[in-house]
């Protein structure tokens, strides 16, 4: 390469890229590193084949810097552009700065802002979770999703029952006589009239398919909390009170790496329980809590809040959940009781009980950030894959060798993987079989169907 090839490619641009991004089109501002404004602004169809097409282009008069807002779109693009070998962030939308004085909004001028304020590092990226740290999340959203779906049909019945003047009174809603008494207005012996009882049955019905679903969400939970890249962190989070398995799994994964806050006021802050200020000069005025962080979280957090307003304590189920875990958990646990109902008493005592939850679940966020610190933070991606409890590959793979041998595939050989929809690693566990069958058929020997074909060392990175 001669001494002019080589200064070309020393003092290469940057060419900062801000997206607008919609489900059926996309916005590109243009802006060089040393231009004062975009130089193109340009709209595309959101198409995968065709950004790559038009990045391209970019991309051989500058090396590109990416960036677009966090939103419904997800993270498909920045895996995409990842993929590409193109840099990409996604941007915090609550942290972008505003003008006040500008009262204009549209694609355009969005997308040459983000271009503008990415120059100038005055955006915050958010952390981006692997795809399978992603479903895992999922999983747990929707477990989340059927509990305010079950909260919905027990209003349906118990507003369309007291409209018709039914009204339980021997005891709470919900209990188990309750429960037998509504079980009971399904029968035909039911007081209910007959087109008063088919409305009733559909929403006892829909309740009963919810609880259902829920449960089934409840014991796949409980086999993700066991993966070993999982189970650590939601068992040092359950030592804590008022912290079960689900809280213990939202944190989990929402979170992932607690090691990435520097302070537990960051983690506060990411999780909206820092309270407003809009303080100048002499006077200093807080309002309420921000809410602009997880909204998961924080409704965990603030549920765990109120079981310290009960004195320190510990439970059999609290003691269950200790159990096997360092001593400095629990003895930090048990600091967190003391020191939080302390706290509690002497904030409820001049406050509102919601306000001094809040202020205790603030506090509650710091014992768990001292608790994380020495956890190292783990993918989740190759365990999904790899571990029985999360995917049934080798079930697959034995059986595509005895699919050679022609032996009889047991039912419910190849179960479906929550990870490994993926068809390049189908394909390849699919050629590693069939590897492995014929060169024991090339020798003469037999397929083993019991035998696990992954013998050779490309494959050493799934056992």
């Amino acid at each position: 390469m001669s001494s002019s090839q080589s200064t070309t490619t020393a003092v290469r641009s940057i060419i900062y890229l801000g997206m607008d991004v919609h489900k059926e089109s996309i916005t590109i501002a243009v802006l060089p590193a040393t231009a004062k404004v975009p130089t193109r602004v340009e709209r595309l169809p959101n198409d995968l084949a065709k950004l790559k097409r038009f990045v391209d282009r970019l991309a051989k008069d500058g090396e590109l810097r990416i960036c677009y807002e966090a939103s419904g779109a997800g993270y498909v693009l920045h895996r995409a552009f990842t993929e590409w070998g193109y840099s990409c962030d996604v941007i915090a939308p609550s942290l972008i700065p505003k003008r006040p004085g500008v009262q204009r909004k549209h694609d355009k001028r969005d997308a040459k802002d983000l271009a503008r304020l990415y120059r100038a590092g005055e955006l915050t990226p958010v952390h981006i979770p692997s795809e399978a740290e992603e479903r895992v999340r999922d999983v747990v959203r929707c477990r989340e999703t059927f509990q305010r779906e079950i909260l919905k049909s027990r209003h349906y019945i118990l507003k369309f029952l007291a409209r018709r003047g039914f009204v339980f009174r021997e005891g709470t809603n919900w209990c188990t006589p309750h429960l037998k008494w509504l079980q009971q207005l399904t029968t035909e012996h039911s007081p209910l009239a007959a087109a008063d009882r088919l409305v009733f049955r559909e929403y006892h019905a829909l309740l009963q398919y919810k609880l259902q679903r829920r449960d089934d969400l409840d014991r796949e939970i409980e086999r993700l909390a066991a993966l070993p890249t999982l189970a650590p962190m939601v068992q040092r989070l359950q030592c804590f009170r008022g912290i079960a398995l689900q809280g213990a799994m939202v944190l989990a994964t929402e979170i992932v790496d607690w090691r990435r806050f520097a302070r537990p006021t960051q983690l506060a802050a990411y999780l909206g329980l820092v309270s407003r200020e809009d303080s100048s000069g002499d006077r200093e005025r807080k309002g309420s809590i921000t809410k602009a962080g997880n909204s998961h979280c924080r409704r965990v957090l603030i549920q765990a809040a109120w079981s310290y307003h009960y004195r320190p304590a510990l439970s059999a189920d609290l003691k269950r959940r200790q159990t096997g875990q360092p001593p400095g958990v629990i003895a930090h646990s048990w600091k967190a009781q003391r020191r939080l109902h302390e706290r509690y008493n002497h904030l409820a005592y001049r406050k509102q009980p919601q306000i001094a939850v809040v202020a205790v679940a603030r506090e509650l966020v710091g014992f768990l950030w001292a608790t994380m610190q020495d956890l190292e933070p783990s993918t989740i991606s190759a365990e999904l894959c790899v571990t029985r409890m999360a995917c049934g590959l080798r079930l697959e793979v034995r059986a595509l060798a005895r699919a050679l041998c022609g032996s009889p595939q047991p039912a419910g050989a190849i179960s479906p993987c929550l990870e490994c929809a993926s068809s390049r690693r189908i394909q390849f566990l699919s050629a590693l079989a069939w590897r492995h069958a014929n060169r024991r058929i090339s020798a003469g020997l037999t397929v083993d169907a019991t035998a696990d074909p992954r013998r050779s060392s490309d494959v050493d990175l799934l056992s």
